[in-house]
């Protein structure tokens, strides 16, 4: 009989995943474009030149180029003024090609983001950040137009796993406003018993402990340890976080939230980082647009 030693948890393939959504939006995309004769469209909005909000951005369009989806390129200088954000987000709203308008965060420290999003018409807040999207999400019997990316994302990763949601005790870890607090909602909408986990909790690891499910999104590398989690538990790890690594070319390398060396021993499944909620987010990304565009073409 092998020792429980030589367990080793089902490997959640985020990128496999998320190739079946590509795929299943590009169909949909080829559909809409013969019925009538237009393309979803997304506005992708970047401010100034982090580099890690180049890439994401560049990624976001190439994924639009591969399934049919029309992308409309919005670069703005780091010296940009909130106003002319603004204004380059109204003229988006008004523009019918678009069916969706992303604004790529975080923003220079002289914008305030909420500002920004609010004036997102709802109907093409295809993030899901817009605080009448996200009050939806909060209330039962209401349903947003759109649900936030990576959130949606992790539960479309669970349920295509075959990971029951319904009953199970859900532990998130993390309260952002970008995927802890909505991952949490939509667990709850899902029939969960959700707790969640945050810098202030007292005693996370005991918490964490008799979670069926857990949504780690707190942004420390390795912080949720193997004896953290219950056996056969369902591990979502939402972290990306590079951590020093001589042996690569790059000088780093990317771990998540979760110990996954360790968690794979204990785990029923996991995803790995990177592979796994990443490729996800943008998918999901596609999706929104694609409803968007179904929404406005079909009213």
């Amino acid at each position: 009989m092998a020792s429980p030693s030589d367990h080793k948890a089902t490997i959640i393939d985020g990128k496999a995943v998320a190739q079946t959504i590509r795929n299943e939006v590009a169909a949909e995309v080829h559909h809409l474009s013969q019925k009538y004769g237009k393309v979803p469209g997304l506005a992708v909005v970047i401010v100034g030149n982090r580099k890690d909000s180049q890439s994401y951005v560049t990624m976001k369009r190439k994924a639009c180029a591969e399934v049919g989806i029309k992308s409309f390129d919005i670069d703005l200088p780091e010296q940009v003024s909130e106003a002319e954000v603004v204004c380059k987000v109204h003229e988006l709203n008004a523009n019918p090609d678009v069916h969706g308008i992303l604004v790529q965060l975080p923003l220079p420290k002289h914008i305030n983001e909420e500002r920004v999003l609010t004036e997102i018409s709802i109907e093409k807040d295809v993030d899901g950040f817009h605080p009448l999207n996200i009050g939806k999400l909060a209330m039962k019997g209401r349903e947003p137009l759109f649900l936030p990316c990576t959130p949606k994302g992790c539960i479309e990763l669970l349920s295509r796993s075959g990971v029951a949601i319904k009953g199970k005790k859900a532990v998130v870890v993390g309260r952002s406003n970008i995927v802890g607090l909505p991952v949490s909602l939509l667990l709850l909408k899902e029939d969960a018993t959700v707790t969640i986990v945050h810098s202030h909790s007292h005693d996370p690891e005991s918490t964490i402990r008799e979670a069926d499910i857990i949504i780690a999104a707190a942004g420390q590398a390795m912080m949720i340890k193997g004896s953290w989690i219950k056996p056969g538990a369902a591990v979502i790890d939402v972290g990306t976080n590079a951590i020093d690594d001589k042996s690569k070319k790059s000088g780093y390398r990317l771990v998540g939230d979760v110990d996954f060396h360790e968690a794979c021993k204990v785990a029923g499944c996991i995803t790995p980082v990177p592979g796994g909620v990443g490729p996800m987010t943008v998918a999901m990304l596609l999706k929104n647009t694609l409803e968007g565009a179904k929404r406005a073409l079909e009213s």
